[in-house]
Order: C-alpha cells, then structure tokens, then sequence
C-alpha cells in the first residue's frame, strides 16, 4: 500500500506515519498545508516552518501548499495538494474531529482518493498511552483551554502531563488529545526519526487567555 500523508509536525500526524509503517505501507509523500487564517479549524498552524526538518528526518519527500483564508480556499489548498502529490490514497491523523473529517473525506472522494485514518475514533487515553510507549518526544506548541496557561508552552507531553490532561478532562472537559482545539503539538523525535529535531531558540508568547510556543531556531541532531 503507498499513501501520501497529511502532516502538521503534531503528535497525531506523525503517529499516524508510524502506524501506516508499521502496517509495512509506504508513506510516498507528506503533505504540509500552511493555512494564512491563524485560527483555522481545518489545519494545524503553529511551527509548520519546521515540517521540513521533521521530513528530513522521517527521510520521506515533503509538499508543502498555502492556503487562504476561508473554507473554500483552505479545501482548494487541500484539493491542490493531492492533485500534486498524485496518491490514490491519503493519510490523515484525525482521532475525533467531525468538522476535519468530513471535509477530508469529501474532497478525497471527489478526486478519487481513498481516506485512511487509523486513530479515528480511537480512546484517547490510549493514545496518550501509546504515544508515550512508542517513545516520542512531543512538545505542546499551543494551548487555547481552561487549566491549561503558559507554563505549558514548550512542555515535554510525558507521563506526568498525560496524568493532567486526564484531571483536566475530568474536571473541565478538555480533550486529552487536543481535538477540540485545546492545544496542539511538535514532534521533536519519533520512532521513524532517523535523527532529533533539536530546538535552539524558542519563545512562549501569551496572548490573555491562549499562546504558542515560536520555534525561532531548529536543527537537526
């Protein structure tokens, strides 16, 4: 099986690569969409500059596309790329998301692709599980929810933030995997990593009630 895959540099995308490897597909293509609306509900934003060190690392050949704002332009984007990377199937990290689903889905149907997707519907706390038995080092890039505040920028997603993504789950409904837009993440290292994507410089900046965590200089180890 060869399938192209939609990459954000996120835990989810990248998780999704190791599981189609593991399965012994090949991963042809990542596909990187830059979306020009900072609050884009379709694509992940922060750090997508580091995708191609990430590429490099994975050793697989990286599209990237810009999209503009709005829905439309963000699916057109979206139909771009996969004309570009021309697969007849595609890889997506979706766990939960309706709204990112369905437009996936559509759009691939349109154009002939098949839509894999082997953490939909999958219980997150066993994903928190399996990202830390796999290994991964992940840092939260973003977060845009109650209890979560700008101590968590740049923060390792290691056991002890998956025991407190679960308290908050409980307490005020967070997702613990980030997929009502609590937070969103980057994968310095991997399984599939040849090398570490190792983080130079970096910046938390805290906007009242959200922030990210600016990569301003990466490498790899």
């Amino acid at each position: 099986m060869r399938v192209a895959a939609l990459f954000s540099g996120g835990k989810d995308s990248t998780y999704a690569v190791y599981v189609a490897q593991q399965r012994g597909w090949t991963v042809s293509h990542l596909l990187a969409i830059h979306p020009e609306d900072p609050e884009s509900m379709l694509y992940h934003v922060p750090n997508l500059h580091a995708t191609p060190l990430q590429a490099e690392a994975l050793g697989i050949p990286l599209l990237e596309e810009r999209a503009g704002t709005g829905e439309e332009a963000e699916l057109e984007a979206l139909r771009r790329i996969l004309r570009r990377s021309g697969a007849g199937a595609v890889l997506v990290g979706a766990i939960a998301s309706d709204y990112q689903h369905r437009r996936v889905n559509r759009v691939s149907h349109e154009l002939g692709v098949r839509v894999f997707a082997p953490l939909w519907r999958r219980n997150p706390e066993h994903l928190l599980a399996d990202y830390l038995a796999a290994g991964m080092d992940i840092r939260f890039s973003a977060v845009s929810a109650e209890g979560l505040d700008a101590s968590w920028l740049g923060r390792p997603l290691d056991a002890t933030a998956a025991q407190d993504l679960l308290r908050l789950r409980d307490r005020v409904g967070v997702h613990p995997c980030g997929e009502g837009g609590e937070f969103e993440t980057l994968v310095l290292h991997a399984p599939p990593f040849r090398r570490r994507l190792e983080v130079e410089a970096a910046k938390p900046v805290w906007e009242g009630r959200s922030g990210y965590w600016r990569i301003t200089k990466a490498r790899l180890a």
